[in-house]
């Protein structure tokens, strides 16, 4: 079977190896290079349960993803000898007024009737976990098995995976002028160096997915700006993720810290903005006020990927022939390979 899947970031990475090492053939087309968008300007949180908010069924799969992430990283590293930087560090989130602290509370009971980890902390408990927490903070709730990746190395190790099948062509510096459209059904694609037909197509170009022309239009997938400010604190000091009510800190280990992010509906415009840092520092600094004597280091944006529903679009389209794998917003990371091994089955006829 030849597939073509549109997009060389995590996700259609991800993807093309899941259908190769079922026996498919797959040429993946990438307009720029591979993991040029969002794939390597994410944070990498596997925050399956700190971005949760009520039980049901996208609780489950996010929790599902992340319980599997290990046994990928694993796989990834035997296979490429690349770490991605997986850990299971957990994860705080915190409250500083009254408010946020009753929804903190009530987000403990729910997932501990759901039986997950997830424990109620005062605040001296709060700095017992993270002590570059501010004074400020009244309560928090610790999830210990939240995770992180890396998603540069992440994406490295993709890379090298794909590179290393024989049976994956990655081909850069293409763009898809169109979907090929034949008695309904998607039958390839049209580039600016010709046509290329396949048994399926899978769409994974993120945020830009629905500009593909000939898209059915019920993929409506729009940007959603976010900016970051990573942080280089010698020694480091902060140790935990820490989440709050304007942002999110993740130090790394190494002295990088990456601090989060805004979320802008300005279209494809991929300015760092005055604001956004100021929002993005304050936030950080307001979470560990430590981080106020770090060295700024770098600072980027990139688009998440925003379905109209905001859920995810996973598997077939109203197009028959054409598959997706776009939509995931804030969990692309954490959700990159469950969407692979999804689509992989949709592909082949499961």
């Amino acid at each position: 079977m030849r597939v073509l899947v549109i997009g060389a970031g995590v996700m259609g990475c991800a993807t093309a190896l899941s259908l190769a090492s079922r026996g498919a053939e797959v040429i993946v087309l990438e307009r720029s290079v591979p993991g040029a968008e969002a794939s390597s300007a994410a944070a990498g949180i596997l925050g399956a349960q700190v971005e949760a908010h009520a039980p049901g069924t996208e609780f489950d799969t996010l929790l599902s993803a992340r319980d599997g992430y290990a046994r990928w990283a694993d796989a990834l590293r035997e296979f490429t000898g690349i770490d991605v930087g997986y850990k299971r560090c957990g994860v705080l989130k915190v409250a500083m007024h009254e408010v946020e602290a009753h929804a903190l509370a009530e987000l403990v009971a729910w997932q501990g009737q759901a039986g997950r980890r997830a424990e109620l902390l005062s605040d001296r408990e709060s700095r017992a976990v993270e002590p570059a927490l501010s004074d400020g903070v009244r309560v928090a709730v610790y999830f210990p098995d939240d995770a992180q990746v890396d998603p540069r190395q992440l994406l490295r190790a993709l890379i090298s995976a794909v590179a290393k099948q024989t049976s994956v062509i990655v081909r850069s510096g293409v763009s898809v002028r169109s979907l090929i459209v034949e008695q309904e059904r998607c039958a390839g694609v049209r580039t600016e160096d010709g046509e290329l037909r396949a048994d399926a197509i899978v769409l994974a170009a993120g945020s830009w997915s629905s500009l593909v022309p000939g898209v059915p239009a019920s993929v409506e997938v729009r940007p959603v700006r976010g900016q970051i400010v990573q942080l280089d604190e010698r020694p480091p000091t902060v140790k935990a993720i820490v989440f709050g009510a304007g942002g999110y800190v993740v130090p790394r280990g190494d002295g990088r810290v990456l601090c989060g992010s805004t979320m802008e509906r300005v279209g494809f415009r991929r300015e760092v903005t005055a604001s956004g840092v100021a929002h993005v520092l304050g936030s950080a600094i307001a979470l560990c006020p430590g981080l106020g004597e770090a060295q700024v280091a770098s600072m980027w944006s990139s688009f998440r990927p925003e379905s109209a529903s905001g859920a995810p679009m996973i598997g077939p389209s109203s197009l028959v022939g054409l598959f997706l794998a776009t939509g995931h917003h804030r969990n692309g990371i954490l959700l990159a390979h469950h969407t692979a091994e999804l689509v992989a089955d949709a592909v082949l006829g499961k």
